[in-house]
């Protein structure tokens, strides 16, 4: 299998947003390292703190903000200050654009996912899973919907 797997850390009213399908693209600063087909794990942070749901990569772009804003503002689930407050002082924004998005009903709290995989760290961008780690919380997310 050569697709990558990404643990992304969002805000809650943003993972709310993709998972009701009203954000069809999440912004970064820093561009990682997926591509079409990657898979992309949220981990939704504080207050939540749990893994809530998967997306799938339909496309990345990249371009100066003011660009990027023309591109994405009625798919990115964001008003035009809180873009220009995130992209502040950046040459370059990328949007990963969702293909097919998932929730865990119930998420996977980070209590249960640190009893089970006692190194874990939430990350504060984003990190790459193996498909061992994967396979692990998929397991929570069955056990937790039993």
């Amino acid at each position: 299998m050569s697709n990558k797997i990404l643990l992304l850390s969002v805000r809650p009213k943003y993972a709310v947003k993709l998972f009701n399908e009203t954000k069809k693209v999440e912004l970064r600063r820093l561009k990682p390292n997926v591509s079409t087909g990657d898979f992309v794990l949220v981990y939704v942070s504080s207050p939540v703190k749990a893994v809530s749901g998967i997306f799938y990569v339909e496309n990345i772009i990249q371009d100066t903000p003011s660009k990027l804003w023309d591109k994405v503002k009625t798919l990115a689930g964001i008003s035009k200050i809180e873009f220009k407050e995130y992209y502040q002082n950046c040459n370059l924004g990328y949007g990963i654009f969702l293909k097919k998005s998932e929730d865990f009903k119930p998420p996977i709290s980070l209590e249960i996912i640190k009893k089970k995989w006692k190194n874990f760290h939430p990350p504060q961008s984003y990190k790459y899973l193996s498909y061992p780690e994967l396979e692990c919380l998929k397991g929570m997310a069955l056990k937790a919907d039993e």
